[in-house]
C-alpha cells in the first residue's frame, strides 16, 4: 500500500482536471465567464504541474485544473502532494492507461519524505487510484524507488557494509530468496582479494552479499551493485568538498536491490542473482597503497594508480563471479566516475554495453518509462590507457581523458566473450528538488532496466 494513494475516492474528494496548454482556451470558452476571468487573472497557462483552484457555488474548493503543458511531462502530478491543501482528491475524466499510470507514479513519488531522523512536514493530500492506471506497475516502481532513496539518504554511520548487507538480507527474506554473506578475511579464503583490499582498512569489515531467487533452469540474470558505503578516497584522500556526498557511493548497490524488488514483485520467470561487494574505503595503517599490485579473482593483476578509483576494484571480483555461471545477462550499477557526470550531468546515467541490440532496447525502455539514459562507447583504442608496466592492468591508467570510458573498459576486462553485459555509471542523487524528485538519493536507470527484463522474461509464474 502506498500512503498517499487510496482505493476509492472519498465522497468529498476534490476533482483534479488534467488539461494541456493547447486545450485550455477551448475549455475556458465552455465555462461561465467568471471562471474564465478568474483563470486569466491568476495567469494560469496550463504549464506542466501548474494548478488553478476553482471554488464551487458555496465558496468551497470545488475543482482544480492541473496543467500538463504539452502533455509529455511525466512529472506533472509530482509536485501536487506537497503543494495542494490537505485532503482527498480524484482525477476527473478518462485518462489513457499510460498517462494515468504516470500520474499515479508521480503522485506516489511526490509524497516521498526521508523521515528516519525527523518527522515529515508533508501535508496529507491523498489521491484515489486512477481507474485506468497499471496499479501493480506503480506499486513496484514506487516501492523500489523508496527503497533506493532511503538507502542512499541514510548517512554512513548508519549505513555501513553490515547495514547494507542487512537491507539485502531483509529483501531476500521477504521474497524467499536464498542469502549468503562472505565477511572479512573469509573474502581472501574464498578468492575475492580486491574486495578485501579496498575494505580492509576500515573497522567495519568488507563483505560480499550474494542472494538468489527463482527457479533453476530459468534464464539467469545477475545484478551487480557497487556498495562503497563511504569513500574517503583512501590514501589518495579526497578533498572535503569531494567527500561530502560520499554516503551515496553505495548507490549502485541500492539500485540493484531496487531492481531485484521489482523483479520479485512481478514474479518474472528468471533466475535472479544479486551480488553486492560492500566496503568502506577508509584510511589506516592497513590501507592499500598507490602502486600496490593486487591479484584479482580472475587472476589478472592490477596496479593501483589511485586508491580513489576503488569502485572498479570491488566490482571486478564480483563481475568475474557473476560471469562464472554463464548467465543470459549481467547488469551492474555504480556511482563510478565524475567524468560521466561532467559529460551527462546528474539526470542521465551513462550506459556502456557490449551488445548493440541490448543497448538500443535499454535506451528505448528508458524513453518509454521516462527514465532516460545515454549510451557512451566502449572505445577499444582507449584500452591502452589502462596499460601498466608492472601488471596486467592499471586501475586508472596514464591519461586524464575519457575517465568514464576507461573505467568501463576496465570492468569489461572481467566479462568473458559471449555474455551480454550492461554497465550503468549513475549519480544516484538529485542535487536540487523538483516535482516528484526531492533533493537527495534517487533511482536513475532502475525502471529502464526493469522494463527490459519485464519484456524479456514476462512469462510470470
Amino acid at each position: 500500500m502506498l500512503p498517499n494513494l487510496t482505493d476509492a475516492a472519498a465522497p468529498d474528494a476534490v476533482p483534479l482536471l488534467p488539461i494541456t496548454a493547447d486545450r485550455l482556451d477551448a475549455w475556458i470558452a465552455g465555462q461561465p465567464e467568471p471562471v474564465g476571468a478568474w483563470i486569466r487573472a491568476t495567469g494560469f497557462k496550463a504549464d506542466a504541474g501548474a494548478t488553478a483552484l476553482l471554488p464551487d457555488a458555496g465558496g468551497r474548493l470545488g475543482r482544480i485544473l492541473v496543467g500538463l503543458g504539452r502533455g509529455d511531462d511525466p512529472w506533472a502530478f509530482g509536485g501536487l502532494p506537497s503543494t495542494l491543501p490537505a485532503g482527498a482528491y480524484r482525477i476527473e475524466g478518462a485518462m489513457d492507461p499510460a498517462a494515468a499510470t504516470a500520474a499515479a507514479l508521480a503522485w506516489a513519488l511526490g509524497g516521498y519524505a526521508f523521515t528516519r531522523y525527523r518527522s515529515s512536514e508533508r501535508r496529507g493530500a491523498t489521491l484515489a487510484w486512477p481507474e485506468t492506471c497499471d496499479r501493480a506497475a506503480v506499486e513496484r516502481a514506487a516501492s523500489a524507488t523508496t527503497l533506493v532513496r532511503d538507502l542512499v539518504n541514510t548517512p554512513a554511520n548508519d549505513m555501513g557494509p553490515a547495514e547494507l548487507a542487512q537491507a539485502a538480507r531483509d529483501l531476500a527474506a521477504e521474497f524467499g530468496a536464498s542469502f549468503e554473506e562472505i565477511v572479512g578475511d573469509e573474502l581472501l579464503a574464498r578468492g575475492y582479494p580486491t574486495i578485501h583490499a579496498v575494505g580492509r582498512a576500515s573497522t567495519r569489515p568488507p563483505r560480499l552479499v550474494d542472494f538468489s531467487w527463482g527457479h533453476e533452469g530459468d534464464p539467469a540474470v545477475v545484478l551487480v551493485g557497487k556498495g562503497v558505503c563511504f569513500d574517503s578516497g583512501g590514501l589518495d584522500i579526497k578533498p572535503s568538498a569531494g567527500m561530502l556526498l560520499m554516503k551515496k557511493d553505495m548507490g549502485g548497490a541500492a539500485h540493484v536491490l531496487g531492481i531485484a524488488r521489482m523483479v520479485m514483485m512481478a514474479g518474472l520467470r528468471v533466475r535472479l542473482r544479486v551480488l553486492i561487494p560492500a566496503v568502506e574505503n577508509a584510511i589506516s595503517g592497513d590501507a592499500f597503497r598507490p602502486l600496490d599490485v593486487i591479484r584479482t579473482r580472475k587472476g589478472t593483476t592490477v596496479e593501483i594508480g589511485n586508491t580513489d578509483a576503488e569502485g572498479r576494484l570491488i566490482l571486478c571480483d564480483a563481475l568475474h563471479e557473476a560471469a562464472s555461471r554463464k548467465p543470459d545477462l549481467i547488469v551492474d550499477f555504480a556511482t563510478l566516475t565524475g567524468a560521466a557526470r561532467v559529460a551527462l550531468g546528474p539526470d542521465l546515467p551513462a550506459l556502456f554495453c557490449n551488445d548493440d541490440g541490448t543497448a538500443q532496447r535499454l535506451a528505448d525502455a528508458g524513453r518509454e518509462v521516462a527514465d532516460p539514459l545515454w549510451r557512451l562507447p566502449l572505445h577499444r583504442p582507449y584500452r591502452k590507457m589502462l596499460d601498466s608496466k608492472v601488471a596486467d592492468l592499471s586501475n586508472t591508467g596514464s591519461s586524464p581523458f575519457a575517465g568514464a570510458i576507461t573505467a568501463a573498459l576496465f570492468l569489461e576486462s572481467f566479462i568473458p566473450e559471449g555474455i551480454r553485459w550492461a554497465h550503468f555509471d549513475t549519480f544516484a542523487w538529485n542535487p536540487s528538488s523538483r516535482p516528484g524528485r526531492p533533493e537527495g538519493g534517487e533511482a536513475l536507470g532502475m525502471r529502464a532496466v526493469f522494463r527490459l527484463l519485464e519484456r524479456d522474461y514476462s512469462n510470470a509464474r
